[in-house]
């Protein structure tokens, strides 16, 4: 089973033992580390995965279920 967890501040975090990314055209990334983070401020340099850019650009957001 995979799970996502919303970081406070900072990327989706998905981890499991069968966790595929596909792009928009179904191809699959081959080449990523577990856990997956994935860019939520949009501001990386290597989207989709997050390379810490939400540090420096002071991005905030603190998602809660049922919010």
């Amino acid at each position: 089973m995979a799970t996502v967890k919303v970081r406070d501040n900072g990327p989706l975090v998905i981890d499991g033992d069968d966790v595929q990314l596909i792009d928009n055209e179904g191809n699959a990334f081959s080449d990523f580390r577990r856990p997956l983070a994935l860019c939520r401020c949009g501001r990386s340099t290597n989207k989709p995965f997050c390379d810490g850019a939400h540090q420096r650009e002071g991005f905030e957001s603190l998602t809660r279920a049922g919010s």
